[in-house]
């Protein structure tokens, strides 16, 4: 006998992916930090190099941020690194539903 499933539905992945609301909200942040980051150095058309140099971080640091490793960048090194590539960060905090 085939056992139905609920289905649920989630604001975004993250939701529907973590353990808690506050490690859902902390990974949303991080993926939206690190798409804009990564659409903000494919503007500049620059070497990963001279982007790594602007940065302030080493070139393999940098492939790791291009190619979305989000496990391996905390928030904090987000904000910092959105810092040094000119980016204003914004916290918006909303009252739970």
């Amino acid at each position: 006998m085939k056992t139905k499933l609920k289905r649920q539905k989630f604001a975004n992945v993250w939701d529907a992916l973590e353990d808690t609301p506050a490690k859902a909200a902390n990974m949303t942040m991080r993926s939206d930090l690190l798409i804009a980051l990564r659409r903000r150095i494919g503007t500049w058309k620059v070497t990963q190099a001279q982007a790594a140099r602007q940065l302030q971080v080493t070139q393999p640091r940098l492939n790791d941020l291009l190619r979305g490793r989000i496990s391996k960048f905390s928030l904090d090194a987000l904000v910092e690194l959105a810092d040094r590539a000119g980016m204003h960060v914004r916290l918006r905090i909303d009252k739970a539903a």
